[in-house]
Order: C-alpha cells, then sequence, then structure tokens
C-alpha cells in the first residue's frame, strides 16, 4: 500500500537523523533511493528523479534564498535591521513584540511567497531577538506562522491561484472571502503556539553566519528611511508585479518589464545591489568588505539549500511512484460534502507527498465534478483545497526543512513544532470555510 511506503519512509528518516545522526541530506537521499526501488520506478532513472527533484526545488529557491540572505546580512552588518527592530519596539513594546511580527508578516505575506517573506523578515526578527533577550522561538514562530498562512490560503500565491482556475472561481473575490479566515485563524495559532509548554521548554540558538551579532550605537546606524526603503523594494516590486497580473491583460513590453523586475530573483537582486549601495560604506572601506559579509551569509545558507534540495529529491519521488494516482483513484468514490472531500484530499496528498502545489491541484481534480449542481460557491471550493494543503508539514516538504534550519531545531523539534501548527491551521481554516460558505448561502436567499 502506497501510503504505508510513505509512513515507513518517514520512521527511517527520523530513524537516520537522530538515532544515527546521519546528516540531513544524505539521509533524504537515501531514503528517496529506498522509495524509489520500493514503488518501481526502473533503477536506471532513479538518479534523473532524483536529480529532478533537486534541480527543481533548488531552481525555485536558490536564487530566492540565496540573494534573501545576502540582503539581510548586509542590512544587518549595516545596522539597518536593528534600526528597523528598534522602531518596531518602540511602536509596540517589547510586551508586544510578537504582535509587530505578525501584523508585519500578514502584510508582507499577502503577496509574498513564505520563502521570499521569510528570508527578508528573519533578519529583524533575529534582532529583535538579541535586543530584547527573549527566545527565537518566541520571536521567530510567529513570523513564520503569520507567513505560512498567508502563502496557503490566499491568492495570488501559486496554489490557490491555480486552483481557482480550475474551478473558475474570481480570484479577487476569494482573496477577499479568504482573508476572513486567514487573519483570525493565522493570528490565533501564531500568538497561541510560542505560549504552549512543548514549545516553551525549546531554546535553539540563532544560527552562525546569518545575522551580525555587533550592537550598533544610534549614530553607527543608519535613518529608519533607508533602512525601511531597503527592506520594502523587494515587496513593493513583487507587490505591483502582482496586481499588475491580475489587474492587466495583453502582451506589451511594459507588462513583461513589470514581470521582469517584479519576479521574486530579480526584485532581490536589485535589492541586493540597492543595500550594497546605500549601507556599503557603513560595512566596510572596499566592495571587498561588503563581498565577505555576502559571503558570510552564503556559507551559512551552503547547507540549508543541499537538505531543501534533497527534500525536493524525495518529494520527487514519491510524485513519480504514483502515489498521488493511487490517492485519486481511492478518492474518487467518497460520498460526502464536496468542501469537505476536497480539503480532505488535499490533507492526504499534503502528508504523502508534501507538495503543497502538487496536493491543491490533484484535489482540485478530484473535487471539480462535484461541484457542478452542489450549490458550493467556487470561490469556498478553493479556499477548502488552500486550507487542505498546509496540513502536516513535515520530512517529504522542502519547506519543513526551511523552517527547522534557520530555527535551528533537531527534527523532532521540528514536527512538533511545524507539524503541529500547520495541522491545526488546516483544521482552523477548514471550520472558517464552512462559516463563510454558510454566511454566503444566507446573503443570497
Amino acid at each position: 500500500m502506497p501510503l504505508l511506503v510513505v509512513g515507513i519512509s518517514v520512521l527511517v528518516l527520523l530513524l537516520l537523523m537522530t538515532r544515527l545522526k546521519l546528516n540531513g541530506f544524505a539521509a533524504l537521499l537515501l531514503v528517496a533511493v529506498g522509495v524509489a526501488l520500493v514503488q518501481g520506478i526502473p533503477v536506471a532513472t532513479i538518479p534523473d528523479v532524483l536529480s529532478e527533484g533537486i534541480g527543481d526545488q533548488i531552481g525555485d529557491t536558490m536564487l530566492t534564498i540565496g540573494l534573501g540572505a545576502m540582503v539581510g546580512r548586509v542590512m544587518g552588518d549595516a545596522g539597518a535591521a536593528q534600526r528597523i527592530a528598534g522602531k518596531l519596539l518602540d511602536a509596540f513594546g517589547p510586551r508586544w513584540v510578537q504582535v509587530a511580527m505578525v501584523v508585519t508578516s500578514m502584510l508582507i505575506g499577502v503577496t509574498m511567497f513564505y520563502e521570499v517573506a521569510f528570508v527578508i523578515i528573519v533578519p529583524i526578527a533575529f534582532t529583535l531577538v538579541r535586543v530584547t533577550g527573549a527566545k527565537l522561538l518566541w520571536v521567530g514562530l510567529p513570523m513564520s506562522i503569520a507567513l505560512s498562512t498567508m502563502h496557503s490560503f490566499l491568492p495570488p500565491h501559486p496554489g490557490p491561484t491555480a486552483v481557482a482556475a480550475t474551478f473558475h472561481a474570481s480570484v479577487g473575490l476569494t482573496l477577499f472571502y479568504g482573508l476572513f479566515v486567514a487573519v483570525p485563524a493565522g493570528a490565533l495559532i501564531a500568538l497561541t503556539w510560542p505560549r504552549l509548554p512543548f514549545v516553551a521548554r525549546l531554546t535553539p540558538a540563532i544560527p552562525k553566519g546569518l545575522v551580525s551579532e555587533r550592537e550598533f550605537t544610534d549614530e553607527e546606524m543608519p535613518g529608519l528611511g533607508w533602512s525601511l526603503v531597503v527592506a520594502m523594494f523587494p515587496v513593493v516590486l513583487i507587490v505591483a508585479a502582482a496586481v499588475t497580473d491580475m489587474a492587466a491583460s495583453g502582451d506589451s513590453p511594459f507588462l513583461h518589464f513589470v514581470a521582469f523586475v517584479g519576479s521574486a530573483p530579480i526584485a532581490l537582486l536589485l535589492t541586493l545591489c540597492l543595500a550594497v549601495w546605500a549601507f556599503g560604506p557603513r560595512i566596510g572601506r572596499s566592495l571587498s568588505d561588503v563581498g565577505a559579509s555576502c559571503g558570510s551569509a552564503a556559507q551559512a545558507m551552503a547547507m540549508i539549500l543541499l537538505v531543501i534540495g534533497a527534500g525536493g529529491a524525495f518529494k520527487n519521488v514519491l510524485v513519480e511512484g504514483g502515489i498521488s494516482d493511487y490517492i485519486k483513484d481511492v478518492t474518487d468514490g467518497w460520498s460526502i460534502s464536496p468542501i469537505v472531500l476536497a480539503w480532505l484530499v488535499a490533507v492526504i496528498l499534503r502528508i504523502a507527498l508534501g507538495s503543497a502545489t502538487v496536493a491543491v491541484v490533484t484535489a482540485s481534480g478530484v473535487a471539480l465534478p462535484l461541484l457542478a449542481g452542489s450549490g458550493v460557491h467556487p470561490e469556498v471550493m478553493v479556499l477548502a483545497v488552500a486550507c487542505g494543503s498546509i496540513a502536516f508539514s513535515h520530512v517529504n516538504d522542502p519547506g519543513f526543512w526551511l523552517f527547522k534550519e534557520y530555527f535551528n531545531l533537531s527534527v523532532v523539534e521540528a514536527i512538533k513544532v511545524r507539524t503541529s501548527y500547520t495541522t491545526v491551521l488546516a483544521v482552523l481554516g477548514l471550520g472558517g470555510v464552512l462559516v463563510v460558505e454558510r454566511v454566503l448561502d444566507v446573503l443570497s436567499l
């Protein structure tokens, strides 16, 4: 049974990494090869399947995470991250630092991918930890939870947008309805989870090399204006591209240019150039000093990227092994509410494959025939699938490894924290979606 294979592979991976202390990159590749053999993938094609999975994942994330880490390190070494962190503390106070992270993350995360927003905001979270003396997860976890919610629940993120096209739903209405689900659910979990005993007892340290450990005087830091300009520059570019894409159609050179500069890698590359120009003199007297700052960030990211790439290989083996097709066949005959079915299929696929994108696309295909004549609003169906796709993030999800490495957690600790919060978010999301559907039904009477 394919789902049994998935379960055993996860247990073997945990054994390799916890008991045998095997490096995460090597452990993921070993398990991926084992699953490929068990699922009947031809031996001669296994290297290609692994390479394709690594390439797809690294291709999507290496530029984003690498450039984002460099921008964050330059801002940290220049004192800009400390300036922004200080102003957040002044505005919200140390007692409300978690609220500051939730508000900031939700505003930025509405249009930005989880990984992009994460690497932009995390230097500020690290600086707040150092300045306030708070625990890393106390400050960083609300940020991650808020970003996860925005990315998974709402368009214009790729998963919900793709499902909206399948169901012929309005992207604008999906976003509008989704905010009533995502904001309260995300804020509730973001402010609750760091207080839970099994999370509160964890005390990971900030990973070395990702942020400056120097504490700046007020005179040494750049002004708030330039600090915010650099921090928000990629946000503005990416948001402008997303809004233009939704509001305009055609094939003009201007639209192509906006899409180009608003793509995450180009936006971050331009931001890095701006940061070097604005803050370079504060880091050192030559470009080599700035280069050393960027190099330090790149070295710290090397193993993180390898592990994320191996997670992509594991995910691709599961997809190529036919597990998504098996789940689709099994659930085709289920006779339950279209909303619950769409959510449940997305959850099962997310557990089995790790890929939220594969989960939402496959789940929407299963649920699409049930939508006609059901009376369910297509925008609600989009939200149901999107909510299900966030559940049970674990070792076959490359985002799980990004979270684990940046917050310096063991595999077991990351499962306790991330897998639990993503699952509860999915359940709360389903509840919110059912409420939205009921409200829409009442308003349409």
